[in-house]
Protein backbone atom coordinates (compact mmCIF):
# COMPACT_ATOMS: atom_id res chain seq x y z
CA UNK A 1 0.00 0.00 0.00
CA UNK A 2 2.29 2.39 -1.69
CA UNK A 3 1.94 5.79 0.18
CA UNK A 4 -0.46 4.60 2.73
CA UNK A 5 -0.87 5.70 6.67
CA UNK A 6 -1.40 3.64 9.36
CA UNK A 7 -3.79 4.95 12.70
CA UNK A 8 -2.49 3.17 15.80
CA UNK A 9 -5.08 3.75 18.17
CA UNK A 10 -5.37 3.35 21.55
CA UNK A 11 -8.86 3.49 22.96
CA UNK A 12 -8.94 3.59 26.15
CA UNK A 13 -6.17 6.74 26.49
CA UNK A 14 -7.56 9.71 28.41
CA UNK A 15 -10.15 7.94 30.18
CA UNK A 16 -11.83 6.87 27.08
CA UNK A 17 -11.36 9.77 25.03
CA UNK A 18 -8.74 8.13 22.26
CA UNK A 19 -11.66 6.53 20.58
CA UNK A 20 -13.53 9.64 19.79
CA UNK A 21 -10.09 11.34 18.81
CA UNK A 22 -9.32 8.52 16.31
CA UNK A 23 -12.77 9.12 14.78
CA UNK A 24 -11.95 12.73 13.81
CA UNK A 25 -8.46 11.46 13.12
CA UNK A 26 -9.45 8.87 10.39
CA UNK A 27 -11.95 10.96 8.98
CA UNK A 28 -9.78 13.81 8.59
CA UNK A 29 -7.54 11.73 6.79
CA UNK A 30 -9.95 10.04 4.65
CA UNK A 31 -10.31 13.34 3.42
CA UNK A 32 -6.82 14.40 2.78
CA UNK A 33 -5.60 11.44 1.11
CA UNK A 34 -8.46 9.25 0.59
CA UNK A 35 -10.07 6.28 2.96
CA UNK A 36 -8.07 3.83 1.26
CA UNK A 37 -4.77 4.69 1.54
CA UNK A 38 -5.83 4.81 5.39
CA UNK A 39 -5.42 1.98 7.74
CA UNK A 40 -6.32 1.88 11.07
CA UNK A 41 -5.21 -0.43 14.15
CA UNK A 42 -6.59 -0.64 17.65
CA UNK A 43 -4.82 -2.37 20.16
CA UNK A 44 -6.76 -3.74 23.03
CA UNK A 45 -3.14 -4.20 25.32
CA UNK A 46 0.27 -2.31 26.09
CA UNK A 47 1.16 -5.62 24.11
CA UNK A 48 -1.07 -5.49 21.58
CA UNK A 49 -0.35 -1.94 20.75
CA UNK A 50 3.10 -2.69 20.62
CA UNK A 51 2.84 -5.77 18.73
CA UNK A 52 0.74 -3.58 15.78
CA UNK A 53 3.41 -0.72 16.29
CA UNK A 54 5.99 -3.67 14.79
CA UNK A 55 3.63 -4.53 12.30
CA UNK A 56 2.60 -1.03 11.41
CA UNK A 57 6.56 -0.05 11.10
CA UNK A 58 6.91 -2.92 8.35
CA UNK A 59 4.49 -2.26 6.43
CA UNK A 60 6.20 1.13 5.56
CA UNK A 61 4.06 3.68 5.64
CA UNK A 62 4.66 7.29 5.03
CA UNK A 63 3.62 8.05 7.81
CA UNK A 64 2.35 6.61 11.98
CA UNK A 65 -0.53 8.47 13.33
CA UNK A 66 -0.42 7.60 17.11
CA UNK A 67 -3.59 8.25 18.57
CA UNK A 68 -3.44 8.02 22.58
CA UNK A 69 -1.43 9.72 25.45
CA UNK A 70 2.41 9.87 26.03
CA UNK A 71 2.18 6.95 27.37
CA UNK A 72 0.71 5.27 24.58
CA UNK A 73 3.73 6.63 22.09
CA UNK A 74 6.08 5.98 24.62
CA UNK A 75 5.27 2.17 24.93
CA UNK A 76 5.61 2.25 20.98
CA UNK A 77 9.33 3.79 21.10
CA UNK A 78 11.40 0.51 20.30
CA UNK A 79 9.27 0.01 17.53
CA UNK A 80 9.70 3.05 15.70
CA UNK A 81 13.36 4.59 16.64
CA UNK A 82 15.11 3.85 14.28
CA UNK A 83 12.86 2.76 11.68
CA UNK A 84 12.62 6.07 9.79
CA UNK A 85 8.99 6.16 9.66
CA UNK A 86 7.97 9.68 10.71
CA UNK A 87 5.29 9.80 13.73
CA UNK A 88 2.02 12.38 14.10
CA UNK A 89 0.97 12.14 17.64
CA UNK A 90 -3.11 12.94 18.10
CA UNK A 91 -2.94 13.53 22.15
CA UNK A 92 -5.55 11.83 23.55
CA UNK A 93 -4.29 11.23 26.87
CA UNK A 94 -4.83 13.17 30.44
CA UNK A 95 -1.51 15.06 30.63
CA UNK A 96 -0.05 15.60 26.93
CA UNK A 97 3.04 16.74 27.79
CA UNK A 98 4.85 15.92 25.29
CA UNK A 99 2.17 17.65 22.80
CA UNK A 100 2.94 20.79 25.27
CA UNK A 101 6.68 20.46 24.41
CA UNK A 102 6.14 20.41 20.85
CA UNK A 103 3.33 22.77 20.04
CA UNK A 104 0.92 20.60 18.87
CA UNK A 105 -3.10 20.80 18.98
CA UNK A 106 -4.74 18.85 21.82
CA UNK A 107 -7.34 19.26 23.77
CA UNK A 108 -7.95 21.07 27.01
CA UNK A 109 -9.98 20.04 30.68
CA UNK A 110 -12.46 23.06 29.54
CA UNK A 111 -12.74 22.41 25.85
CA UNK A 112 -16.18 21.23 24.43
CA UNK A 113 -17.11 17.65 22.48
CA UNK A 114 -16.45 20.35 18.58
CA UNK A 115 -13.14 21.64 20.16
CA UNK A 116 -12.03 17.94 20.83
CA UNK A 117 -12.89 16.93 17.43
CA UNK A 118 -10.97 19.90 15.98
CA UNK A 119 -7.77 19.16 17.74
CA UNK A 120 -8.03 15.83 16.57
CA UNK A 121 -8.51 16.49 12.66
CA UNK A 122 -5.77 19.16 13.43
CA UNK A 123 -3.13 16.90 14.66
CA UNK A 124 -4.40 14.40 12.20
CA UNK A 125 -3.33 16.75 9.41
CA UNK A 126 0.25 16.58 10.61
CA UNK A 127 0.69 13.35 8.90
CA UNK A 128 0.30 14.97 4.99
CA UNK A 129 1.51 18.88 6.06
CA UNK A 130 3.51 18.40 9.27
CA UNK A 131 7.45 19.38 9.39
CA UNK A 132 9.86 16.24 10.33
CA UNK A 133 11.41 17.82 13.78
CA UNK A 134 14.08 15.23 15.40
CA UNK A 135 13.49 15.36 18.94
CA UNK A 136 15.78 13.42 21.57
CA UNK A 137 14.19 10.29 23.70
CA UNK A 138 15.52 9.20 27.34
CA UNK A 139 16.38 5.74 28.20
CA UNK A 140 15.96 4.18 31.51
CA UNK A 141 18.58 1.28 32.58
CA UNK A 142 17.79 -0.93 35.70
CA UNK A 143 17.04 -3.65 36.80
CA UNK A 144 13.73 -3.71 35.88
CA UNK A 145 15.63 -3.81 32.24
CA UNK A 146 15.68 -0.54 29.99
CA UNK A 147 12.56 1.45 29.00
CA UNK A 148 12.76 4.27 27.08
CA UNK A 149 10.31 7.68 27.39
CA UNK A 150 9.74 11.35 26.00
CA UNK A 151 8.79 13.50 28.89
CA UNK A 152 10.21 13.78 32.37
CA UNK A 153 11.60 10.51 34.45
CA UNK A 154 10.52 10.73 38.02
CA UNK A 155 12.40 9.34 41.06
CA UNK A 156 11.32 10.17 44.96
CA UNK A 157 8.29 11.70 46.31
CA UNK A 158 6.23 11.84 42.97
CA UNK A 159 7.24 8.59 41.74
CA UNK A 160 6.21 7.26 45.15
CA UNK A 161 2.33 9.16 44.91
CA UNK A 162 2.20 7.11 41.50
CA UNK A 163 3.02 3.87 42.31
CA UNK A 164 0.39 4.98 45.40
CA UNK A 165 -2.06 5.76 42.87
CA UNK A 166 -2.02 2.43 41.33
CA UNK A 167 -2.30 0.03 43.93
CA UNK A 168 -5.35 1.79 45.43
CA UNK A 169 -8.30 0.11 44.16
CA UNK A 170 -10.45 3.33 45.48
CA UNK A 171 -11.63 5.89 44.56
CA UNK A 172 -12.19 6.15 41.09
CA UNK A 173 -10.26 9.08 38.82
CA UNK A 174 -8.61 11.62 39.77
CA UNK A 175 -9.86 11.59 43.21
CA UNK A 176 -7.55 8.41 43.67
CA UNK A 177 -4.68 10.26 42.70
CA UNK A 178 -5.36 12.74 45.28
CA UNK A 179 -5.64 9.92 47.99
CA UNK A 180 -2.33 9.08 46.84
CA UNK A 181 -0.84 12.33 47.58
CA UNK A 182 -2.26 12.73 50.89
CA UNK A 183 -0.68 9.51 51.83
CA UNK A 184 2.58 9.70 50.84
CA UNK A 185 2.49 13.45 51.95
CA UNK A 186 1.32 11.74 55.24
CA UNK A 187 4.67 9.26 55.25
CA UNK A 188 7.06 11.70 53.66
CA UNK A 189 10.66 11.12 54.67
CA UNK A 190 13.87 12.56 52.67
CA UNK A 191 15.56 9.92 49.94
CA UNK A 192 19.17 8.91 50.69
CA UNK A 193 19.58 9.63 46.86
CA UNK A 194 22.98 9.35 45.48
CA UNK A 195 23.64 10.50 41.97
CA UNK A 196 26.26 11.81 39.40
CA UNK A 197 26.20 13.05 36.10
CA UNK A 198 27.89 11.82 32.62
CA UNK A 199 29.81 9.74 33.87
CA UNK A 200 31.10 11.49 37.10
CA UNK A 201 31.01 10.35 40.95
CA UNK A 202 28.08 8.96 42.42
CA UNK A 203 27.94 11.23 45.47
CA UNK A 204 25.40 11.25 48.33
CA UNK A 205 22.76 13.71 47.37
CA UNK A 206 19.49 13.26 50.10
CA UNK A 207 16.15 14.98 48.83
CA UNK A 208 12.47 14.89 48.34
CA UNK A 209 12.51 14.34 44.50
CA UNK A 210 14.87 14.08 41.20
CA UNK A 211 13.13 14.93 37.57
CA UNK A 212 15.02 14.34 34.89
CA UNK A 213 13.55 15.75 31.81
CA UNK A 214 14.04 15.83 28.33
CA UNK A 215 10.45 18.01 28.12
CA UNK A 216 9.77 20.94 30.66
CA UNK A 217 6.55 19.50 32.14
CA UNK A 218 5.09 16.39 33.51
CA UNK A 219 1.67 15.48 35.10
CA UNK A 220 -0.38 17.33 31.97
CA UNK A 221 1.79 20.81 32.34
CA UNK A 222 3.80 21.60 35.56
CA UNK A 223 7.16 22.52 34.20
CA UNK A 224 9.05 20.56 36.48
CA UNK A 225 11.83 21.30 34.27
CA UNK A 226 11.50 24.61 33.07
CA UNK A 227 14.79 24.67 30.63
CA UNK A 228 14.44 21.31 29.28
CA UNK A 229 14.23 21.38 25.67
CA UNK A 230 13.12 18.37 23.81
CA UNK A 231 15.95 18.56 21.10
CA UNK A 232 19.16 19.96 22.37
CA UNK A 233 20.57 16.34 23.03
CA UNK A 234 20.67 16.70 27.14
CA UNK A 235 18.94 16.29 30.08
CA UNK A 236 17.57 18.81 32.67
CA UNK A 237 18.32 17.19 36.37
CA UNK A 238 15.78 19.16 38.80
CA UNK A 239 16.89 18.33 42.53
CA UNK A 240 14.40 19.08 45.10
CA UNK A 241 16.23 18.94 48.80
CA UNK A 242 14.84 17.02 52.04
CA UNK A 243 11.66 19.09 52.78
CA UNK A 244 9.21 18.93 56.03
CA UNK A 245 5.69 19.13 54.30
CA UNK A 246 4.94 22.57 55.11
CA UNK A 247 7.27 23.74 53.07
CA UNK A 248 6.86 20.58 50.13
CA UNK A 249 3.10 22.32 49.94
CA UNK A 250 4.63 25.81 50.07
CA UNK A 251 7.04 24.66 46.66
CA UNK A 252 3.82 23.20 44.51
CA UNK A 253 2.43 26.99 43.26
CA UNK A 254 6.02 27.75 42.46
CA UNK A 255 6.12 24.69 40.75
CA UNK A 256 2.97 25.15 38.77
CA UNK A 257 4.99 28.59 37.50
CA UNK A 258 8.38 26.88 37.20
CA UNK A 259 9.56 29.30 39.67
CA UNK A 260 10.73 26.70 41.86
CA UNK A 261 14.06 26.73 40.26
CA UNK A 262 14.98 30.18 41.67
CA UNK A 263 13.96 28.35 45.71
CA UNK A 264 17.63 27.48 47.77
CA UNK A 265 16.15 23.98 48.17
CA UNK A 266 16.26 23.32 44.43
CA UNK A 267 19.78 22.75 42.40
CA UNK A 268 19.18 22.25 38.56
CA UNK A 269 21.63 20.76 36.02
CA UNK A 270 22.27 19.31 32.37
CA UNK A 271 23.63 16.49 31.69
CA UNK A 272 23.64 13.08 28.47
CA UNK A 273 23.53 10.21 31.62
CA UNK A 274 22.52 10.04 34.77
CA UNK A 275 22.98 7.64 37.53
CA UNK A 276 20.80 7.47 40.61
CA UNK A 277 20.35 5.24 43.32
CA UNK A 278 18.39 4.53 46.24
CA UNK A 279 17.06 2.24 48.73
CA UNK A 280 14.12 0.62 46.85
CA UNK A 281 14.10 3.37 44.21
CA UNK A 282 11.58 3.57 41.51
CA UNK A 283 11.23 5.29 38.29
CA UNK A 284 8.29 6.63 36.60
CA UNK A 285 8.08 8.62 33.01
CA UNK A 286 5.20 9.07 31.02
CA UNK A 287 2.97 8.34 33.35
CA UNK A 288 4.27 4.70 33.79
CA UNK A 289 6.57 2.80 35.99
CA UNK A 290 10.00 2.57 33.66
CA UNK A 291 12.59 1.17 36.32
CA UNK A 292 13.80 0.43 39.64
CA UNK A 293 16.60 -0.10 41.83
CA UNK A 294 19.66 1.85 40.72
CA UNK A 295 18.84 3.39 37.39
CA UNK A 296 21.08 5.08 34.63
CA UNK A 297 19.21 7.60 32.67
CA UNK A 298 20.23 8.68 29.09
CA UNK A 299 19.34 10.48 26.43
CA UNK A 300 19.30 9.50 22.83
CA UNK A 301 19.76 12.44 20.94
CA UNK A 302 17.39 13.38 17.71
CA UNK A 303 16.14 9.60 17.76
CA UNK A 304 12.55 10.31 17.23
CA UNK A 305 11.13 12.23 14.18
CA UNK A 306 7.79 13.98 14.99
CA UNK A 307 5.64 15.51 12.57
CA UNK A 308 4.89 19.18 14.30
CA UNK A 309 3.51 22.80 12.68
CA UNK A 310 5.55 24.55 10.60
CA UNK A 311 5.62 27.08 13.06
CA UNK A 312 6.17 25.18 16.10
CA UNK A 313 10.10 26.16 15.67
CA UNK A 314 8.82 29.22 17.06
CA UNK A 315 6.77 27.78 20.16
CA UNK A 316 8.62 29.73 23.27
CA UNK A 317 9.01 28.80 26.84
CA UNK A 318 6.12 31.94 27.34
CA UNK A 319 3.72 29.79 24.76
CA UNK A 320 4.06 26.53 27.54
CA UNK A 321 3.71 28.85 30.44
CA UNK A 322 0.34 30.58 28.98
CA UNK A 323 -0.71 26.35 28.31
CA UNK A 324 0.22 25.61 31.67
CA UNK A 325 -1.89 27.77 33.52
CA UNK A 326 -4.25 27.26 31.05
Amino acid sequence: MAGHIVVLVNPTSGRGRGAESADRAVARLGELVGEARVRVLEGGTVEDTRRLAREAVASHPRALVVVGGDGTLSSVLDAVVGSGVPIALVPAGTGNDLARALGLPFERARDSADAVGDAAAEAAELAVRGRPRAIDVGEVESASGTRRFLTVAALGFDALVSERTNRLRWPRGRARYYLALLVELARLRPMPFEYGLDGGEVRAAPGTLIAIGSTRSYGGGMPVCPGARPDDGLLDVTHVAPLGRAKLVRLFPLLLRGAHVDRPEVTTARARSVEVDAPELVVYADGERVGSGRALIRVLPGALTVLVPAASESHSFADADREASA
